[in-house]
């Protein structure tokens, strides 16, 4: 696509991936905090044991909507494929995990925000930092795009078959060696 409406086309085709990307992340950001406070409030747990297990379980309901939902339309075609992709997908949310969970470990045991509201308040912010992360390093390395067809067909020759790919006539006078060896 060119001209004027290539530009328009490629901030849709980017609108609507980070609309369903928030759409799968909004509903692990409910399963997340939902977790997270069932363990904190009845449980007992300690925040960042608690933050450490909602994110796992947030980590899992959001792979089933990425692939699914956002990302379904990416490449997956081969078991070797698959199991690279969860595996990246795995590693790069591990390092979300500790983000998300590092901001409320430095919140509730460096600045002392240790109340029900201070840390809902505390992993919400994490959630966001590590979110941003998240979807550079989904859409970059995870669920990569297929690779595209060319738009426009390959030339064909007169009578219906392929054109052939066009040769480079170089003349032998003046290619590298002869011109080297006539200076």
């Amino acid at each position: 696509m060119s001209g004027r409406h290539a530009l328009p086309s490629r901030f849709g085709k980017l609108y609507r991936e980070v609309a369903k990307f928030g759409l799968v992340g909004a509903s692990g950001f409910v399963v997340n905090l939902g977790v997270f406070n069932v363990i904190t409030g009845v449980l007992g747990w300690p925040p960042v044991r608690a933050g450490v297990l909602a994110t796992a379980v947030a980590i899992l309901t959001n792979y089933l909507g990425l692939r699914y939902f956002t990302y379904r339309d990416r490449d997956q075609d081969t078991r070797m494929r698959r199991r690279k992709e969860m595996g990246l997908f795995l590693f790069f949310s591990a390092i979300g995990l500790v983000i998300e969970n590092g901001v409320l470990y430095v919140t509730t045991y460096g600045l002392g925000l240790d109340g029900t509201l201070a840390t809902n308040v505390c992993k919400f912010f994490g959630i966001g930092v590590a979110t941003l992360f998240r979807f550079w390093s989904y859409r970059t390395w995870v669920f990569r795009a297929v690779a595209r067809r060319p738009e426009h067909p390959a030339p064909v020759a007169r009578g219906g078959a392929a054109a052939a790919e066009p040769v480079l006539n170089v003349p032998w006078e003046t290619s590298w060696e002869t011109s080297w060896e006539t200076r």
